[in-house]
């Protein structure tokens, strides 16, 4: 995962520097571009710190890293079964009435 934290780190120098020549040279789009490619690598070194964190706290702790899957996953599986009597289900049963 190191690799994408220096890709991130080459990405905001090159965004920087594309930058600061559309500066330069007064090209809002340069600009633009520059801005938007140094934010992306900013983002891909936060997600490769926060991927080293949670694999780190993983190894340290597996069982907790278990029980919060379980837990999300049960979260998410009764948000599902919520939905499945939505709107639609019960227009469908009106039809039959008339």
């Amino acid at each position: 995962m190191e690799t994408t934290k220096e890709e991130g780190k080459l990405r905001e120098v090159t965004g920087g520097a594309q930058q600061a020549a559309g500066d330069l040279l007064g090209d809002a789009g340069a600009q633009v571009s520059g801005k938007a490619k140094e934010l992306s690598g900013k983002a891909q070194q936060l997600y490769a710190d926060f991927a080293q964190v949670v694999r780190d706290s993983t190894a340290e702790r597996p069982f907790a890293a278990l029980a919060i899957a379980a837990g999300v996953g049960f979260i998410l599986g009764a948000l599902r079964a919520g939905n499945r009597f939505g709107p639609t289900s019960v227009r469908s049963g009106w039809g039959d009435r008339e």
